[in-house]
């Protein structure tokens, strides 16, 4: 089967993709910063797509980096 097609079918249907994701990535990453547990509570959807997406979780983890080093004097 074609790979991508594959990648497709293997896709959570609770995952809402780069662009809402996008969107949300600030919101998340100040409640991971915080909250941990309830970010993934709170955004089920991001949560799932950035366990499956690379290119996102790398962004999450610039902005917790940011977040963290903001809050060091």
């Amino acid at each position: 089967m074609n790979e991508r097609l594959e990648a497709f079918l293997r896709t959570d249907p609770r995952d809402v993709g780069c662009g809402e994701a996008m969107e949300l990535l600030h919101l998340y990453a100040e409640l991971v910063a915080d909250h941990p547990g309830l970010a993934e509570r709170r955004y089920p959807g991001v949560a799932t797509h950035l366990r499956a997406c690379g290119p996102c979780a790398v962004d999450l983890a610039g902005l917790l980096e940011l977040l963290r080093t903001a809050d060091t004097p």
